[in-house]
């Protein structure tokens, strides 16, 4: 937010704006920043697209089913086409499980954002007060 927006807001009150900024303005953004990594690992990994096609063939390598009936070739081509289904889903479940991993971690890493930034403050203090009390040997 540049000064000149500041001072409308607030009209020279900096520490109440300060701590609203602190309070409220930083952890929602922090959230909304969150989110924003959450939706980009749903549609990096195309979550929803995987679980709608999780049956369809393998990369669509499927057979055609030959003219005439030959009880062989059918056979053939069911279980190849089976096949092509089982190793996609396989291969779809294994890409779900891994963004389900990427997901959790994002969320993980957003709540310790979150965290630290709330413990941040004390933990400035706290170190200014321990350095001064090392520097006059109190």
């Amino acid at each position: 937010m540049p000064f000149s927006q500041i001072k409308k807001i607030n009209k020279g009150n900096m520490f109440s704006w300060w701590l609203s900024w602190y309070f409220l303005d930083m952890p929602s953004d922090i959230l909304k920043i969150n989110k924003n990594f959450l939706h980009f690992g749903l549609n990096y990994f195309s979550i929803p697209l995987l679980l709608k096609t999780f049956f369809s063939p393998w990369r669509q390598y499927r057979k055609i089913y030959p003219r005439g009936f030959d009880f062989k070739e059918y056979a053939s081509v069911f279980f190849g086409n089976l096949m092509s289904r089982i190793l996609g889903a396989v291969a779809r479940s294994f890409l779900i499980v891994i963004a389900i991993i990427f997901e959790i971690l994002i969320l993980v890493m957003g709540i310790v954002v979150f965290i630290s930034w709330f413990l941040s403050l004390p933990l400035i203090f706290g170190l200014i007060i321990l350095g001064l009390k090392w520097m006059t040997g109190i």
